[in-house]
């Protein structure tokens, strides 16, 4: 009998503490990047969201940025 292991979900929309986790940052440090809008989120009714699209983007500014 053989269990069929379910290929992770790419998600539309992150949790702030999921965000963190994937840019390998602190919780308190993408709570920070959002209220100085460094990193763009939304919100549904008391939840804070941030699009993947988002996240994509904060990187790639991360590259532009002088050493």
């Amino acid at each position: 009998m053989s269990t069929a292991i379910a290929a992770p979900v790419d998600r539309l929309l992150y949790k702030p503490e999921e965000a963190a986790e994937a840019l390998a940052l602190g919780r308190s440090t993408v709570y920070e990047l959002m209220a100085e809008g460094a990193l763009k989120y939304i919100k549904l009714g008391r939840a804070r969201r941030i699009r993947r699209a988002e996240l994509e983007a904060f990187v790639a500014a991360l590259a532009l940025l002088p050493n």
